[in-house]
């Protein structure tokens, strides 16, 4: 397998979270494995801790376009895909792209749109294109939605349905940095200047190359398929749950472990690289029952995969 867009991939991350993004390693690194499996990704966090400034630096590193969606409960869906306009001079209407024709496209604040705007984006996350008037746009590759959104607040928001939630690959937190590296932050300052002029460190093409040695050399064994598939099975059958996970997130959970594999410099996945991804990518999909619905996910999608007896690769 060649290791060269890895080594490039990892550069990215490393710089990142060392130069820009102090502390949020962990929050690069899942972005970079949505990016690399095709997916999008849900930071669900608090507001300040930086979830925008993650989008501009991966945009920034990456060599990416970058649009931001402002979502609030006027948001139309013509002000995510664009509209057609009356030209004058060439007595025409004209196509006007909106801001979902970029590489990385920050919906911030997603479930403050009222639930047919957000419908809106679900063309454009599944198929990478959408379709204004009859006519249909593809959309650039590569292409990533971070959406954000605030778990605390509730007062004007419209929760996510399933059938949006099931469209991301990764849900995480970004979480605050550690003592020391946030007093460095308050030191230092906003850094948001500063995001703005970082260097692309590789290109679309290297992204499109990166996901290839993905797909042909990163090996998934029977037996791990068997270890993925006994995940997404448990969770049907859960008492606490109404809904396990899709065959979309079982297909994810594999993609996902596939990349991790792929920056740990393997070309095989372990049930390591399962574990790694499983709660970011499968706890959102769960549907607990009613009178259950106060009960943590991820606590519940942790106790399942304990329960999995691990194969041997």
């Amino acid at each position: 397998m060649s290791l060269a867009k890895r080594e490039e991939m990892l550069h990215v991350i490393e710089t990142l979270s060392t130069r820009y993004l102090h502390g949020k390693v962990r929050a690069v690194r899942l972005a970079v494995i949505a990016l690399l499996t095709g997916g999008h990704i849900l930071l669900e966090d608090i507001p300040g801790v930086g979830k925008t400034t993650l989008a501009l630096a991966l945009a920034g590193g990456l060599g990416l376009s970058f649009g931001r969606i402002q979502c609030t409960s006027d948001l139309l869906p013509s002000d995510i895909t664009g509209l057609s306009v009356f030209d004058r001079e060439e007595g025409r209407f004209k196509f006007v792209k909106g801001p979902i024709f970029n590489n990385i496209v920050l919906a911030d604040e997603i479930n403050r749109a009222m639930p047919r705007t957000q419908s809106a984006m679900l063309e454009a996350m599944e198929e990478r294109r959408v379709t204004v008037d009859g006519i249909t746009y593809q959309l650039p590759d590569p292409f990533l939605v971070i959406a954000t959104q605030n778990p605390v607040e509730q007062a004007g928001t419209y929760p996510l349905p399933d059938s949006q939630m099931d469209r991301f690959i990764i849900r995480s937190g970004i979480g605050y940095p550690p003592g020391e590296i946030e007093k460095g932050i308050f030191r230092q300052g906003s850094i948001r200047d500063e995001i703005a002029r970082i260097p692309p460190l590789v290109g679309a093409d290297d992204i499109t190359e990166a996901r290839r040695e993905i797909k042909d050399g990163i090996y998934l064994a029977e037996k791990v398929v068997d270890y993925i598939f006994a995940i997404v099975a448990m969770t049907r059958s859960h008492p606490l749950v109404v809904a396990g996970i899709s065959t979309r997130g079982g297909i994810n959970l594999a993609d996902a472990a596939r990349a991790n594999a792929y920056l740990e410099g393997r070309d095989y996945v372990a049930p390591g690289d399962v574990q790694a991804v499983a709660t970011q990518v499968c706890s959102h999909r769960l549907v607990l029952r009613p009178e259950n619905e106060g009960l943590d996910k991820e606590e519940i999608l942790n106790a399942i995969v304990k329960e999995i007896p691990v194969p041997l690769v």
